[in-house]
């Protein structure tokens, strides 16, 4: 089994790059660090190269760059490997799908884990959250910036099976790396709180995976029949019983609904 080895280099994000073979992305989402990938990294190592990105601000990658979501995207594309198969959870998953209709060559393949491009019900778009709950969690972060993302994890850990050890692992993860830098949480926030991205996916022209969990209380399972009719080559799958971490409730499930699709664009 090979190592994961720390990558910095100026202007990057840091890295933790482990495998060999073709090239896959994660990006974590909101108020974690690309630790969250660590058990899924290990099973993919042995066939892939594995990289997983902190996100500006959050884990070991300064903060610069992390104002909105077009600096963030930038940051990706300086730090992602020429060509991959780009795999977001959540807001990452909105970092990717900015990415993949930025620069389409250098996008193999979308993975949208748990991740919706619009986070807030419109009354087009009811497949999503109140504006009222990021609107609480914002005005928590000004108060209790620890114990704001407590409850974030504690929200995506709710529903689902094995809920307490989900919520264990996910805190166990968080605690791995240093604690993101406020000026970021805010500005992830306010992407989940007000962008919406639905525009995008027309534009994306790669195969795309639509994974999540069925029991997810964050992006209902509602909204992937509503992404996918607006993509033009799209594998929508639901894991059954997951909550909004498949990538850790579900390890095994995941990588194997990732596996098939990997193997759909030859990327062995």
């Amino acid at each position: 089994m090979s190592t994961p080895h720390r990558q910095m280099v100026a202007e990057r994000l840091h890295a933790e790059v482990r495998g060999n073979g073709a090239d896959l992305l994660l990006v974590h989402g909101w108020g974690m660090h690309g630790g969250v990938w660590q058990e899924v990294g290990t099973e993919l190592a042995p066939d892939y190269r594995v990289t997983a990105l902190d996100l500006p601000g959050h884990g070991h990658s300064g903060a610069a760059g992390a104002s909105d979501l077009g600096q963030i995207c930038e940051r990706l594309l300086a730090s992602a490997p020429p060509k991959s198969v780009w795999i977001g959870w959540s807001l990452g998953g909105m970092a990717c799908l900015q990415a993949a209709a930025r620069a389409p060559e250098r996008v193999r393949g979308l993975v949208l884990v748990a991740s919706s491009p619009c986070f807030v019900r419109t009354p087009d778009w009811p497949h999503a959250l109140d504006a009222a709950v990021f609107d609480e969690f914002a005005a928590g972060l000004e108060r209790d910036p620890a114990a704001t993302l407590q409850r974030f994890l504690a929200l995506q850990a709710a529903a689902g099976h094995a809920r307490r050890e989900t919520l264990r692992r996910l805190r166990g993860l968080w605690r791995a790396a240093p604690e993101p830098a406020l000026p970021a949480l805010r500005a992830g926030l306010a992407i989940l709180r007000h962008i919406d991205l639905r525009a995008l996916l027309p534009q994306i022209q790669c195969p795309v995976l639509l994974l999540t969990g069925a029991c997810d209380n964050l992006v209902p399972a509602a909204a992937l029949p509503a992404m996918a009719a607006a993509l033009h080559t799209v594998d929508s799958q639901l894991i059954a019983a997951a909550g909004h971490a498949p990538l850790v409730s579900d390890v095994a499930e995941f990588c194997t609904r990732l596996r098939h699709f990997l193997q759909s664009l030859g990327a062995a």
